[in-house]
């Protein structure tokens, strides 16, 4: 009897050491996860943009198809011929074939309608001659001369394509600025910045300015988890 309670004894005590172990090791745990900062470092540029797209559609009214259909030939012929004269290739117009509007039977009232059709052509300029397609939609007025006049749908994208060239710079400019902010978060509590845990690039974001839509910015933020040491 008094050698199962010395064992009883001796399995209580081991319990109670693995317990306090485990208890420990779950403390220590939960204090190295807190000793730890997480920090965001931020790269931002200004680039002018290499890619400029500008859509604009042509238009024709009347009753009768095939007419309509031939005059809008004839005017796209021309845009494209105004647009060439100014330095665009071939390859840089883009024209979809023309969208039919019968005015007269998705009407919604009685209301008089002077024309049954409208033909509406999309036409799209792609080109990474920025400038040149600025100063040919300062001319676009010139069309009216010719009895050309364009629809509403004309307006300009800028892009900027050349963002891998400038990825692996931004990304170490983001975690080099996160690390400096971790260091001097740190260095306010009387600790030191320690070893890197984590590093996410994040996203990058391009868009244009406001105040001058060919201006692009570029901005990555790269997000660091840093350990905290004594």
């Amino acid at each position: 009897m008094k050698d199962n309670k010395i064992i009883a004894a001796v399995i209580v005590g081991l319990s109670l050491i693995l317990f306090g172990f485990i208890l420990r090791s779950g403390i220590i745990r939960f204090i190295d996860k807190d000793r730890q900062v997480t920090v965001k470092g931020l790269s931002e540029r200004e680039v002018p943009a290499n890619k400029i797209t500008w859509n604009l559609s042509t238009y024709v009214t009347g009753d009768a198809l095939p007419a309509l259909y031939n005059e809008i030939q004839k005017t796209n012929q021309v845009v494209v011929d105004f647009l060439k004269s100014n330095g665009l290739s071939e390859s840089e117009i883009s024209i979809l074939p023309p969208d039919v509007d019968d005015r007269i039977s998705n009407r919604w009232s009685n209301e008089y309608i002077p024309f049954n059709y409208k033909l509406t052509t999309p036409i799209t300029i792609t080109s990474s001659n920025v400038d040149l397609v600025k100063a040919i939609v300062m001319k676009q007025g010139e069309l009216l001369s010719k009895g050309i006049a364009l629809g509403g749908n004309n307006y300009i994208n800028y892009d900027y394509t050349g963002f891998q060239d400038l990825k692996q710079e931004m990304i170490e400019e983001a975690i080099a600025n996160a690390k400096t902010t971790a260091t001097q978060f740190v260095a306010n509590y009387g600790s030191k910045l320690g070893k890197l845990i984590t590093a996410d690039q994040g996203q990058f974001s391009i868009y244009s300015k406001d105040e001058n839509p060919s201006i692009m910015k570029v901005r990555g933020v790269a997000t660091i988890t840093y350990a905290i040491d004594n």
